[in-house]
Parts: structure tokens; C-alpha cells; sequence
């Protein structure tokens, strides 16, 4: 029985030996699942991470632009079109948009009472008038009365009296001619005060120029003062579009770099990439403490009937002004976009996520981008400094996606 036992004990030694191999066996087949995974991986293409940008057409007088500044376009003149009399709008002539000239009546306030008064002015001049005509017989007949009487006293053919009261006729008939004369005149200035007033009822443009905003409709009380807040000060706002130009805040520090005279290049944020030539008109004298910024007034070398005021602009200073050639745009990539390969230039151009080695022919260097003769298409995308170990064929994704 005690061999049958015997026979039942657990062999503890050769269990753990057991145990052991499993063990490595385990370890043996991680480790070799792992070497193959590295050799797939290592077969498989690496995708390496990288920036790219995209060939753009810039302008070559990047390389000799001095200062760069921003600010928007304004009319030199320019008016908010008031009445100087209080009154109701009644008629409206022009509306946003419209061009208009020198003198031309624009709107029309309510005037019965002015031209009534314009009336009353009118009569009464013709009423001194008349008083004038009646003056001036009166005058003429006593001075026909005091030449006969002075004759008749010398021979003593009249009495003393009857000549000194034709003397005094006479001086007051030149008083009266005198008078009246003045009442006519006075009457005249009447009539053009009424005019004047009645004038103040008819807007008129005072330059030619375009209506840029309606500030008031017919119905509206039209007040020089705008006491309350159902009346309106202006009626339209017009501006010269001959007189466009850029005023640009530059920076207190870059101020020395400015000239008046100086050629500059405008761009309107509303064209894009289109520049327009100009020159430094003013630089205003001052400076704006808060901004620590000096205003620079810049014109336009020739007008474009597409620009309009309040765009927003930005204008590049130039240290010379630029040749026919120099005004027109150059394909172009960022310098760190363009290697060394083959004796040549080249650059990664990215083609569905893969990086294709493409030989370029490079022009000259525009600030801190470079001409690309030939070689690459406007809006093509390059790798940005491309890395070392960067191959043709590998595959790349931008950075941060």
C-alpha cells in the first residue's frame, strides 16, 4: 500500500522544470513576433511629416521695399451736404451712387413761408420805386418853380417870401428824391436777403463728386443743428473720386525711411494681389501718441474707377521706383523650399502625398522668396526645408494633421 502511495506524490522538480520551458518558449515566440514585425515595418514605406507651401506669383519690388504699412482709402474732399435753414425735406434728387456736378440741385426743403417773404420783398421794391418816380417829379417841378421865381425876384416882380419858400420846396424835394432813392436800394437788399433765404431751402452740390450716403428721406426735418433726434444734420454725404487717396498709419521707428515723393506700391485688400503705383503725398507732422504711428497721405499715380472710399489698403514704401519689368508678378517658392541636387536646384514638389524630386530653374532672389524660371506651376505645392534624409518617392503628410 505504501508503494501505491508512493506512486501519488507530485514530482515537484520536474514541474517547475517544465514550467521553465514554457517560459523561454513563450519569451522565443514574443521575441520572434517582434523581430518580424520590425522587418514589415522596416519593409514598409516610412511617412515622414512635413510643411509645405504653395509656389505663388509675387512681385520682384519685394526686394527693395523699405517699410510696409496699412490703412484705407479716403476722398481729399469730401462733404456732408447740410441746410443752413430749418426745415422739412420735400423733394429728394439723387440717391447713393449718383454722380452729380457743381451747383446741381440735390434735394428741395419746404419754403412757403420764405417765399412769401420773397414776395413781400419783391413788392415792396417795386413800391420804392414807384416812390422814386413820384420823388423825382416832384423834385422836377420845384426846381422849375425856383427857377422862375429866382428870375422874377431879381427884377422884384415877386414878393421876397414866395422865392425863399420855392428855395425850401426845392430842398425838400431833393430830400425826398434822396430818401426814396435809398428806400430802393434798401428794398433791393430785401429782395436778395429773401432770395438768399429762399436759396437756403435748395441743396446744391458744392464740387462735383458722387453721392456716397442718403442721410435723410422726404419727410424728414432737416435741421443745421440736429437738436432732436428725429431731425437730421445732412442730407447726403458726397465725396471728388479724383481726389482718392491712401492714408496709412507707419510706425514712429520707420518714419526716418519715408520721403515725400517716394514711390509706393498700394494693394487693395478688395483686388488681392494687384498692386497700383503711387507716391508719398504728405507726411503729416504729427504724431498719434496712442498709436505711437505718424499719418502718411498717399496718392494714386492714375485712378482706378474700381477703387472706392473707406477699402482697406496696405502700402508698400519703396527704396526706388520700379522698372517696367520689375512691375510685373514672378512665379516664386520660399528660399528654405529650394536644395542643392545634381549640380542643380531643386525642390520636393508634394504629389498625392508623396514627394517628388523636381529639378527647377531659379531667378533671382525677391526678398525671402526666389524666381522659379522654370520647373514648378502657380499654386504647386513644395516641402518646406526639406530634411536631410528626405528621398524621391517617400511618402509625407503635413505636419500637425
Amino acid at each position: 500500500m505504501n508503494q501505491d502511495l508512493g506512486k501519488l506524490r507530485i514530482d515537484r522538480q520536474a514541474s517547475a522544470s517544465a514550467q521553465g520551458r514554457r517560459r523561454v518558449g513563450k519569451w522565443i515566440w514574443a521575441a520572434g513576433a517582434a523581430l518580424a514585425l520590425a522587418a514589415v515595418a522596416a519593409l514598409m514605406p516610412h511617412t515622414r511629416e512635413v510643411e509645405t507651401v504653395q509656389a505663388v506669383m509675387v512681385y520682384p519690388t519685394r526686394a527693395f521695399t523699405q517699410v510696409n504699412a496699412t490703412g484705407y482709402v479716403v476722398a481729399d474732399r469730401k462733404a456732408a451736404v447740410a441746410a443752413k435753414v430749418t426745415s422739412t425735406l420735400v423733394w429728394l434728387g439723387v440717391e447713393e451712387g449718383s454722380r452729380v456736378k457743381a451747383g446741381q440741385l440735390l434735394a428741395r426743403l419746404e419754403n412757403l413761408d420764405v417765399a412769401a417773404a420773397l414776395d413781400k420783398a419783391r413788392a415792396d421794391l417795386a413800391a420804392a420805386e414807384f416812390n422814386v418816380d413820384v420823388a423825382k417829379a416832384e423834385l422836377a417841378d420845384a426846381r422849375l418853380n425856383h427857377d422862375r421865381l429866382e428870375q422874377l425876384v431879381k427884377k422884384d416882380l415877386v414878393a421876397r417870401s414866395d422865392y425863399d419858400a420855392a428855395v425850401a420846396r426845392l430842398h425838400k424835394a431833393e430830400g425826398a428824391h434822396g430818401n426814396a432813392v435809398r428806400q430802393v436800394a434798401s428794398a433791393r437788399a430785401q429782395v436778395e436777403a429773401a432770395k438768399a433765404q429762399a436759396g437756403y431751402t435748395e441743396i446744391r452740390a458744392p464740387f462735383d463728386a458722387v453721392v456716397l450716403t442718403k442721410s435723410a428721406d422726404v419727410g424728414d426735418i432737416v435741421t443745421p443743428i440736429g437738436a432732436s433726434t428725429t431731425s437730421k444734420a445732412s442730407v447726403v454725404t458726397i465725396a471728388d473720386m479724383n481726389s482718392l487717396q491712401v492714408e496709412a498709419d507707419v510706425s514712429e521707428s520707420n518714419v526716418a525711411k519715408i520721403r515725400q515723393g517716394q514711390p509706393v506700391e498700394i494693394m487693395l485688400d478688395a483686388f488681392g494681389e494687384e498692386r497700383f503705383p503711387g507716391y508719398v503725398h504728405m507726411i503729416v507732422p504729427t504724431a498719434d501718441k496712442t498709436k505711437a504711428t505718424v499719418l502718411v497721405k498717399v496718392r494714386f499715380d492714375a485712378l482706378d474707377p474700381r477703387v472706392l472710399p473707406q477699402m482697406s489698403a496696405k502700402v508698400a514704401f519703396l527704396e526706388r521706383a520700379p522698372t517696367p519689368d520689375e512691375r510685373a508678378p514672378r512665379l516664386a517658392v520660399p528660399v528654405k523650399a529650394v536644395i542643392d541636387a545634381g549640380g542643380g536646384k531643386a525642390v520636393f514638389r508634394s504629389e498625392g502625398g508623396v514627394a517628388a524630386l523636381t529639378p527647377v530653374k531659379v531667378g533671382n532672389t525677391l526678398g525671402d522668396m526666389l524666381e522659379i524660371v522654370e520647373g514648378l506651376l502657380a499654386g504647386d505645392r513644395v516641402v518646406l526645408s526639406p530634411p536631410a534624409a528626405l528621398k524621391d518617392g517617400d511618402k509625407i503628410a503635413a505636419a500637425g494633421k
